[in-house]
């Protein structure tokens, strides 16, 4: 089924906002969620934003927000300490979705990427793997992407020595043994494991 087809993306009734999340499995920094309604024609081509380029993410990124309404939605390290992660990114979801203006939220079918539906009045549907079957979501994911590198490119220049301008924050052996040799920085999430058992291990780190 080609994913203009998908029966969730069909847009004849209401229209359609695509939510998805980015850097859910990170040790560091914020989870980032987009939320994106087309008001006029989309780009061809989408697809999910692991299976694109970085230079074709943020040429589409630019695309898409050229004919869509576009919304950025986080929870902080902190909240996501305290909450966990899961909760933290249904809770940036819907931060993501209130950016979206009123009058499209009432007329719009949200469609969420995933198996877990954050807390949204009106219609919702879950699409696993809907960043890659319906170009809204798929347009989600790569506002996302594009929003939470550059972010983390920032964070870059600040604390080089964890390299996350190449591993994003994910625990690459690399980013596991920089924080063995330097300690987390204030930008890890300290609820996840390596750096939980680091905690535990040298409480003052």
């Amino acid at each position: 089924m080609a994913k203009e087809d998908h029966p969730c993306c069909k847009r004849s009734l209401r229209p359609v906002i695509g939510i998805d999340e980015v850097g859910r499995g990170s040790l560091i920094t914020s989870v980032t969620t987009a939320a994106v309604v087309f008001v006029s024609e989309a780009p061809e081509g989408l697809r999910d934003s692991k299976k694109l380029s970085e230079k074709k993410r943020i040429a589409f990124d630019l695309a898409i927000r050229e004919c869509a309404e576009v919304s950025i939605g986080e929870a902080t390290v902190q909240e996501i300490d305290r909450i966990g992660i899961l909760a933290a990114t249904l809770l940036a979801m819907r931060r993501a979705w209130e950016g979206i203006p009123s009058t499209l939220r009432r007329e719009s079918l949200v469609i969420v990427d995933g198996d877990k539906a954050p807390s949204i009045p009106g219609p919702l549907e879950l699409l696993p793997k809907g960043d890659d079957l319906c170009p809204t979501v798929s347009a989600a994911s790569i506002i996302a992407k594009v929003c939470r590198d550059n972010a983390v490119n920032k964070l870059h220049e600040l604390e080089p020595h964890y390299g996350w301008e190449k591993n994003k924050g994910y625990g690459t052996r690399d980013h596991i043994a920089a924080i063995e040799a330097h300690g987390p920085s204030a930008h890890h999430r300290r609820s996840f494991a390596p750096i939980r058992t680091m905690i535990k291990a040298r409480p003052n780190i």
